[in-house]
């Protein structure tokens, strides 16, 4: 089972409340000590500014009533009465005064006084004139580089005698009082948080006195799920928990047993399908995969993770020809191709049900059986059965012919009973041929034909045996060789090798036309030396190059018979090379012909070694 987070727990649930009803009870403190803070603050700010502009209300009410005529003389004598006054009072941004017309008559900012003169479009200004009674609001900062702090706009008419003859337009910086509000929230906030911290604290500790009893059981409930039936539950009391706690016990021994009997056949199990060499897939009742061995993985070239929960007809990718239900009720195997250009791989599948007492179907187990070996020795066995018999035939064939001709008279013909014995002997030669090479593939097959390798040096080795097929070769066709004189000294089977040279070299004169050329070769690298005999016949067509190394493979049949191949040459020729660790292949020439070559192991002697 998941272990339970704190979060989860009813200790923090009775902590979660304790701390829920003090932080309710701070934030009521916390939000009516906040407003009436603020309200007292902006109270006394703005008491203190219009506590002052009554001696600048009586001076200017003064000034306006003596210069009424004078104009320019008003505004000079109102600009030095604001600028006075704006200096004695640092939180006033600006300070206007207007007649009453709205006409702007005095500015106490000195960098504006271009609006002297001009008409005030101010609301709070029109209200007060018209209905002379003092306007005041607060608002965000405009036209400033910074917009975020706040300002208070007042707006206080001037009267002589109930008569509105001016306003008083005053913005004054507020925001200090709003800083002030904030400051003393934080300390508030932080003495909050520092209290929760404490009630936290508190709470957990006296939430522990309830709960450890309960997180003591609840620890062995979950020791019991992970299958540990070592341990007891205490039993506290004789109450319902511990009555609770005995069940518990009692509950444990059973569970310990039939858990070990559980788990010895799951191991046994286990054990069988990770070592079978059979792959095995068990689906449920609906046809998906619920369990997948290793072996079955490596077959179906899936892993694990994608073939749990998959349908059972996609993993073997039998969708297209088979539902789930077929499977259910099929009794006999199913063979499944699943071959690669690379990788050939043909298995056999077997289906069986899986049912209870009643009859109820849990679903299907699939056994499969890896064939591939099994197809592919049984075909080249049909293949070889078929060649052979092939092969054995047309000479048979033949000789019957011949000596039944000889029988029925015309061996008393003394001009064609030699002939006819002539034919009869070679097609006899040339089953010998076919015989000897099968037992020479036999034994190397069976290992049974040992290498007997001796140092050689391979150019005076290589010569000889091109002196040897020079002498027999027709007279129209041209030797060439390309063989340094250099001694090259490894060490082989020279019997072997040779029968691999007879054959190679044999194939190149037989197929070679009339005025062709065979060319040898002998090139020495650092770690080989490479062989290679090139002739300028018809050639070997490009899908064919890797098929010549098989066993009775012939590109033209017909013409390889006539000329008394056994079609073994180049099969023993290759398991003689690979006998020696070497390599060996066939490349058609651009031009025309074919050319054979092989490697064979080469290593540096010194000359005391040689010796």
């Amino acid at each position: 089972m998941p272990k339970m987070k704190f979060f989860q727990s009813v200790q923090f649930r009775v902590v979660i409340i304790y701390l829920l009803l003090v932080l309710v009870a701070m934030q009521v403190i916390g939000t009516y000590f906040v407003r009436e803070l603020k309200g007292q603050l902006e109270k006394n700010f703005q008491t203190s500014i219009t506590n002052s502009i009554t001696l600048l209300d009586y001076n200017v009410r003064e000034e306006i009533l003596k210069n009424r005529e004078n104009s320019s003389q008003l505004q000079n004598d109102i600009r030095k009465l604001l600028v006075d006054y704006a200096r004695n009072n640092g939180n006033l941004s600006e300070i206007r005064i207007v007649d009453k017309k709205g006409k702007i008559i005095g500015i106490s900012n000195m960098n504006n006084q271009g609006v002297v003169g001009q008409k005030s479009t101010s609301q709070l200004i029109r209200r007060s004139l018209t209905l002379g009674t003092i306007e005041e609001n607060i608002y965000l900062e405009e036209g400033t580089a910074n917009k975020n702090e706040r300002v208070w706009v007042y707006s206080s008419p001037i009267k002589n005698k109930n008569e509105v003859i001016g306003v008083i337009y005053l913005v004054a910086k507020i925001e200090s009082v709003y800083t002030q509000v904030n400051e003393i929230t934080n300390i508030f906030v932080t003495g909050t948080v520092i209290a929760m911290f404490i009630t936290a604290i508190l709470g957990i500790l006296l939430s522990r006195t309830i709960t450890r009893p309960i997180i003591d059981m609840k620890r062995q409930a979950y020791a019991m799920a992970r299958g540990n039936y070592t341990r007891k539950v205490k039993v506290y009391g004789l109450d319902e928990i511990g009555e609770l706690a005995q069940s518990f016990n009692t509950l444990t021994k059973r569970l310990q047993e039939a858990q070990a009997m559980t788990e010895g056949e799951k191991r046994k199990l286990s054990s069988v399908l990770a070592y079978m060499t059979d792959g095995v897939i068990a689906t449920d009742r609906r046809g998906k995969v619920i369990l997948i061995n290793t072996p079955a993985e490596k077959m179906l070239r899936v892993p694990h993770e994608s073939a749990n929960g998959k349908s059972l007809i996609d993993v073997l990718n039998i969708s297209d020809k088979f539902q789930f239900e077929n499977l259910m009720e099929m009794d006999k195997q199913l063979t499944l191709d699943r071959s690669t250009t690379e990788d050939p791989l043909i298995l056999r599948a077997n289906f069986s049900v899986i049912q209870r007492e009643t009859g109820f179907v849990n679903g299907v187990i699939a056994v499969l059986h890896d064939i591939t070996d099994q197809e592919k020795v049984e075909q080249e066995r049909r293949d070889f059965v078929s060649n052979v018999s092939h092969e054995l035939r047309t000479p048979l064939t033949s000789m019957h012919s011949y000596l039944e001709a000889l029988s029925d008279g015309a061996w008393q013909d003394k001009e064609i009973a030699p002939k006819f014995l002539e034919v009869t002997h070679n097609e006899t030669e040339r089953m010998i041929r076919l015989v000897n090479d099968l037992l020479k593939l036999s034994r190397m097959d069976g290992g049974r034909d040992q290498l007997d390798k001796s140092f050689v040096n391979f150019t005076d080795f290589f010569n000889h045996i091109i002196d040897r097929f020079e002498m027999m070769k027709k007279e129209s066709i041209r030797f060439k060789r390309h063989i340094s004189k250099e001694p090259v000294i490894i060490e082989i089977d020279e019997d072997k090798i040779m029968q691999v040279l007879d054959n190679i070299i044999s194939n190149a004169n037989k197929y070679s036309p009339d005025g062709g050329q065979i060319d040898f070769y002998l090139k020495k690298y650092q770690d080989e030396i490479e062989v290679s005999i090139s002739d300028q016949g018809l050639g070997i067509p490009e899908e064919d190059l890797e098929k010549v190394f098989e066993r009775f493979f012939r590109v033209d049949k017909a013409r390889s018979r006539e000329m008394g191949g056994t079609g073994l040459g180049l099969a023993i020729a290759a398991e003689v090379i690979k006998a020696h660790d070497g390599r060996i292949w066939a490349e058609r020439n651009k031009d025309h012909g074919t050319t054979i070559r092989f490697t064979l192991p080469y290593s540096e002697l010194l000359e005391d070694d040689w010796e």
